[in-house]
């Protein structure tokens, strides 16, 4: 596993440099956050770590950046453990966060979880399976998905999960908590609030006001109907 992490603390990349030996993965570490921009565009990685106080360019919004440009995993180091600002990490498009001071062998389980799915779901198929809605075709196996034939590769890998189980279960009524287990499984280890957060990214990247495919049933929770031209959100 080829992954890059981008720290300033150098007994943190000690650490996690004898820790990643002992997996088998490849680190690269660098310690500003524009370097880390530059490096992140030189090269193809498995899995991303970025600190939230970096030199040069913050953590939040070089993992911003780094969303813009691709769906490659992204956990966040931080010492903030207010959920205010777990919330805008997981916003800016962290798909976890590992708050500091930390034990090696739980950012080792974070990364295992985080990573685990897309080792054994993007190896390639001969025949992907798609599954197809008025709008949407997605295969979870080869992690295409389309929207009005065009590709949406924006999405995260969180994101391409949430869209890939709603539009396999249409205006079905799910709770947070279902979403949770169902979606995030055993790998989930935040909040409630990581559902709103994902599914309001979601909503931005696949809809529009008139439109949002993903609507809000209050009291309960959401679900997915592209019959619904307009929603409260």
């Amino acid at each position: 596993m080829n992954i890059l992490v981008v720290e300033d603390n150098e007994s943190v990349c000690s650490m996690l440099e004898m820790f990643f030996m002992k997996e088998g993965y490849k680190g690269t570490f660098i310690n500003n956050g524009h370097e880390g921009f530059d490096v992140f565009n030189k090269e193809n990685w498995d899995l991303i770590i970025v600190d939230w106080m970096l030199p040069g360019m913050d953590g939040v919004t070089l993992c911003r950046k780094i969303r813009e440009l691709s769906s490659v995993p992204i956990i966040m180091l931080t010492a903030k453990d207010s959920e205010s600002d777990q919330v805008l990490g997981l916003e800016m498009g962290a798909d976890d966060y590992v708050t500091k001071p930390f034990s090696p062998l739980t950012l080792m389980a974070r990364i295992k979880a985080v990573t685990r799915r897309f080792q054994t779901e993007n190896a390639k198929s001969p025949d992907h399976h798609f599954i197809t809605s008025q709008f949407f075709k997605i295969s979870k196996e080869s992690r295409e998905a389309y929207y009005n034939g065009e590709p949406l590769t924006s999405l995260t890998p969180k994101e391409f999960d949430l869209l890939y189980y709603f539009v396999k279960n249409p205006r079905q009524v799910f709770s947070r908590e279902q979403l949770l287990d169902r979606v995030w499984g055993y790998e989930f280890y935040g909040d409630e609030r990581t559902v709103d957060v994902h599914i309001k990214r979601l909503r931005k990247k696949i809809g529009k006001p008139s439109q949002p495919f993903i609507h809000t049933v209050w009291g309960i929770g959401y679900k997915f109907d592209e019959s619904v031209t307009s929603d409260e959100n």
